[in-house]
C-alpha cells in the first residue's frame, strides 16, 4: 500500500477534552490526546477518500495541567422518529425547548495544551487513476502551512479550537515534557467496518513525554 512521508502539526489551545467514554454524564478528559481526535485535526485541514490518515505519535509539549468547568448543555436529542414522522406526513413538531431540556454539568478539561503530532496518510481503494501519494503530500503541505482548513480543527469539543503550524521536513524539533508514565486504557479510534460504529482501545504509555502509536495492539 502506498503511503505519504511521514508531517508534523503543532497544535495547541487554551482548553482540551477528550472525554472518556466511561464518564456517562460528566466530561472527563484523558490525560493527553487520543488518536482519533489527533486524526481529526489532520482531516480537518485535508480530507479526501482517496487517502486515510495514520497517527504515528504524539508529543506532549506542555504539563498535563486540569481545569473544572461547570456550564449548561442540552439533555435531549430530537426524536428520528419524529423526523421520519414529519417527512412522512409533510409536516411535524420538530422543536426542542432549551429551556426545558437544559441541565448543568460539570467538567473536568485540560488547559493550556500543546501537541506535536506525527502522521502519515496511505492511499485507499477509492483513490482514482490520477490520484498519486506525490499529489496529496504537495495539496496537504501547501494547506497546512497557509493555515486552510475545511472547517477549524478542535479538541475534542467544538468550542475548543485548535491553533495548528506546520512543521516542515528538517525543522527543529519542540521538546516534549520530561515525564514518563502509564496512562491506562485510552480510546484509539471507532471502527466503522461492521453493522454497528465499535470503539477501539489500546493501553497507552507516556515514554519522556511521548505516545508511541506505530505498534500498538488494539483491542475492542
Amino acid at each position: 500500500m502506498k503511503k505519504s512521508n511521514p508531517f508534523r502539526l503543532k497544535v495547541s489551545g487554551s482548553n482540551a477534552c477528550f472525554t472518556r467514554p466511561e464518564m456517562k454524564v460528566e466530561r472527563v478528559s484523558y490525560d493527553v490526546m487520543t488518536p482519533s481526535a489527533a486524526r481529526g485535526i489532520f482531516e480537518a485541514i485535508l480530507w479526501k477518500p482517496a487517502i486515510a490518515w495514520k497517527i504515528l505519535q504524539i508529543d506532549v509539549l506542555n504539563p498535563v495541567r486540569w481545569e473544572s468547568v461547570r456550564r449548561n448543555e442540552v439533555g435531549a436529542v430530537i426524536s428520528a422518529r419524529n423526523v421520519n414522522s414529519a417527512m412522512a406526513e409533510g409536516k411535524g413538531n420538530l422543536g426542542l425547548y432549551v429551556e426545558k431540556e437544559r441541565q448543568q454539568r460539570a467538567g473536568l478539561f485540560l488547559r493550556d495544551v500543546a501537541y506535536v503530532i506525527h502522521a502519515e496518510f496511505e492511499m485507499t481503494d477509492q483513490a482514482g487513476p490520477d490520484d498519486n501519494v506525490t499529489k496529496f503530500e504537495q495539496m496537504f503541505i501547501r494547506r497546512a502551512s497557509t493555515g486552510q482548513c475545511f472547517h477549524r480543527p478542535y479538541f475534542g469539543c467544538r468550542e475548543f479550537p485548535v491553533d495548528f503550524e506546520f512543521l516542515p521536513r528538517g525543522a527543529e524539533r519542540p521538546e516534549p515534557i520530561n515525564e514518563s508514565r502509564d496512562l491506562g486504557w485510552m480510546l484509539y479510534d471507532m471502527d466503522y467496518s461492521g453493522r454497528d460504529a465499535m470503539p477501539q482501545f489500546f493501553h497507552a504509555r507516556l515514554e519522556n513525554g511521548c505516545v508511541d502509536l506505530r505498534n500498538v495492539e488494539v483491542r475492542s
